[in-house]
Order: structure tokens, then C-alpha cells, then sequence
């Protein structure tokens, strides 16, 4: 008798990326058992830089970024998408995606991931804290954390993250040329609006990512505000809050800059790939196809954890009734986040200009050096790419 096909995943170490998938693959074995699904986890570092032909070489399904998308076109470890899917289903993940979700895993004229998550930088409180009113511009965001009231994460590469939400607030997205990351005006008021906004803060957001911010604001008392990072609806959950202590958060969109002009987000998320080496295609395929089907995002998906890709899910009653209006409170966000660069060698500076804007943050050093070395870093990459 044939030993019955076993598919093994790797995702990343949160109730957001772990649990949703392990319920799908539950009810998938439940309903086709002679099929077994084993998910591995990573840490959220690795999630943004590990090799992606590592993974692809010890697992069949990939929960991935889509900055990944240039070296997965380039070097082969994942498999095209567009041939092994129904093209009805994928009119509708094109139609149904939230903001540029589902192209930015389409680079190079195929499709190397299908959406499941969607995420971006967006705001948070606490509601039963927050007795003033809530922050509509940037002088109020900078007068909360004046008052130690306000808190964001600054990661290498959260603050990257948001030095390109500047940017793009600032009204220039970054790569829009060929010719540099960013013009040094824009860019030098970008990293001064970070730096300024960092500075008013503790020092502990230079160390924190995301989900350490939104671990402080539901367990802790001692800030109220978050002006921007990645979303997160677990935090908006009461039945994501078991402590008797936590409290969830309530989210919304960004706040205007001087002269009126919002903040814009950059797009985060994820997508479901498929490595070259599996040996059971055909069935990851249909499995993906599950994860992603609209149906599976509004139901199982986001009631294990998940934070689903398709915009039904964004639209749907239960779905907001179950997580604070979460999702439809910050969907405009969402549909206007600035796309990431995918070329090959992105990764390898999202990595090293990470740093950069790290350093500036902590030093103060000239921000036009700074601009600079991000600019150099960019020539360096592109000309070793282009070998």
C-alpha cells in the first residue's frame, strides 16, 4: 500500500501565520485523510531575509513576501502559478485583492504566490484609554508622544518601512526612478520626520517590532497611541486577548502631514508558494487554491487567527464584528500602499539600507550621508544583479 502524500510548510511565529494554516490543513485532512499537512514556523527576522531557495529545497509550501518575487523569477525555486490554476479563479483573486495585494506576487509574467494575508502600517489606540480626542494630524501624533503617550516600532526595518511612508506621504514614492531611491529633498525631509518623531519617544522603540508595540499597548497602561506599523487583528480581538489583563486595541487609517497630504503606507502580507522541488503539485496546488478561495479567507481562516488577503473578507459583517471593525476601518490604508521594489537584489538592500536608516535614527549622523550611502548601496546591488 502507498504511503499517503505528505505536504510540509513553513510559515512564521505568530497566531497570525501559524494557526490559520494549521486549521485549514486540519479540515483538509479531516476531509481528504489520506493527505497529511505539516507546518514548521520561523521567526519573523527570518520571515523577511532567510534564502528562498533553502526553504525551497525542505518544504512544498512557502509562506513568503512578496519582495522575494525578482529572485524567485530569476533563480527558479518556486513554480509559476498561472498555468495550474483556473482562470476564473484567477479573475477573482485580481478583482478580489486588497490594495496590490495579488500583483505583488506577479513579477516577470508569472505568478509566483497566491495572496493570503494583507497587512500595512496603520494606526491603534487603546479606546478605553485614549480620553482625548483622536490624532487627525501630525502636530497632535508628536504632542502624544511629547507626552510619552505614543509609541511606534523602529526596527532596522520597520523604520525603513517608514522612512518609505514618509517618502510617499511627501509625495514621492521611492524607486519611482531609475536613477536613485529618492530625490535628496524628499528624502532628507523623510528621515528628518522619522528622526524627530523617534526622538520624542523612549529609546525601546528603536528595539521594538510590531508585535512587541502591540503586546505593550494591550498588557500594559503606559502608552495609549500608535501613529503607524504593520496591522495586526489578533490585537483588535477580544478572543485574541486570553489574559485577563489585555485589552484589545481599536485601528484606523493614517494621519495627514503639514499641508494636508496623508501618510502612505508601504504593503506588507503574504503569499502561499509552491517550491520547484515539490512532488506532489497537484495537490499543493488545490491546497493553496483552498487557503486563498474567498470562501476559506472570510470563514476558517480569519476565525483561526488569520488576517485574510480578499477583499470579501475585508467587506464582511461577522468578519469586522468579530475583530473591533478592524478591517473595515483601515481597508483605505490598505488599497493605497505603496508596492515594494521586487527586482532581484532587493532583499539584499531592503537588508543592508535597513541598517542605514537604523543608524541615522539612533546617531543623528547627516541625513545626506545617509541618503547617499542608501544611493550607493543602490548602484552596488544593481550592478552586481545585472552581472
Amino acid at each position: 500500500m502507498a504511503e499517503a502524500p505528505v505536504l510540509r510548510g513553513i510559515t512564521w511565529n505568530h497566531a497570525r501565520g501559524y494557526l490559520p494554516l494549521v486549521a485549514v490543513s486540519q479540515w483538509y485532512e479531516d476531509t481528504y485523510p489520506e493527505v497529511q499537512i505539516l507546518w514548521e514556523k520561523r521567526s519573523l527576522k527570518d520571515f523577511g531575509d532567510f534564502p528562498l531557495d533553502q526553504l525551497a529545497e525542505r518544504y512544498d509550501l512557502l509562506v513568503i513576501d512578496h519582495p522575494f518575487m525578482g529572485y524567485a523569477a530569476a533563480h527558479g525555486p518556486l513554480l509559476p502559478l498561472e498555468g495550474l490554476l483556473p482562470q476564473e479563479f484567477l479573475r477573482d483573486q485580481a478583482e478580489g485583492s486588497v490594495g496590490r495585494s495579488f500583483e505583488s506576487y506577479w513579477f516577470g509574467d508569472h505568478l509566483w504566490a497566491l495572496p493570503i494575508d494583507a497587512a500595512a502600517p496603520v494606526s491603534s489606540w487603546r479606546p478605553d484609554l485614549l480620553d482625548v480626542k483622536l490624532p487627525a494630524t501630525w502636530e497632535e501624533v508628536c504632542d502624544l508622544a511629547e507626552r510619552g503617550l505614543a509609541i511606534a516600532p523602529a526596527t532596522p526595518v520597520d523604520s525603513l518601512m517608514n522612512f518609505y511612508m514618509f517618502c510617499c506621504g511627501l509625495g514621492e514614492d521611492p524607486f519611482a526612478s531609475s536613477d536613485g531611491v529618492i530625490s535628496e529633498e524628499v528624502g532628507a525631509a523623510a528621515l528628518e520626520y522619522l528622526k524627530n518623531f523617534v526622538d520624542l519617544c523612549s529609546p525601546d522603540c528603536l528595539l521594538a517590532n510590531p508585535i512587541s508595540v502591540y503586546r505593550k499597548l494591550t498588557l500594559s497602561n503606559a502608552h495609549v497611541y500608535c501613529p503607524f506599523a504593520f496591522s495586526y487583528s489578533n490585537y483588535a480581538r477580544i478572543a485574541h486577548c486570553p489574559d485577563t489583563r489585555s485589552r484589545p486595541l481599536q485601528f484606523g487609517n493614517l494621519v495627514a502631514l503639514p499641508g494636508g497630504k496623508k501618510l502612505r503606507s508601504t504593503l506588507g502580507g503574504t503569499g502561499l508558494a509552491i517550491s520547484s522541488h515539490c512532488e506532489n503539485v497537484e495537490l499543493a496546488v488545490e491546497f493553496a487554491k483552498t487557503v486563498a478561495d474567498p470562501a476559506c479567507q472570510r470563514g476558517i481562516y480569519f476565525n483561526s487567527g488569520g488576517q485574510p488577503a480578499h477583499r470579501s473578507a475585508w467587506a464582511d459583517a461577522a468578519v469586522n464584528a468579530g475583530s473591533n471593525g478592524f478591517f473595515q476601518n483601515t481597508l483605505a490604508t490598505l488599497d493605497d500602499a505603496y508596492l515594494r521594489p521586487r527586482f532581484d537584489g532587493y532583499v539584499c538592500f531592503q537588508d543592508e539600507a535597513s541598517l542605514i536608516v537604523h543608524r541615522y535614527l539612533r546617531e543623528g549622523s547627516n541625513c545626506l550621508m545617509a541618503l547617499r550611502e542608501l544611493e550607493s548601496l543602490r548602484k552596488k546591488i544593481i550592478t552586481k544583479e545585472s552581472r
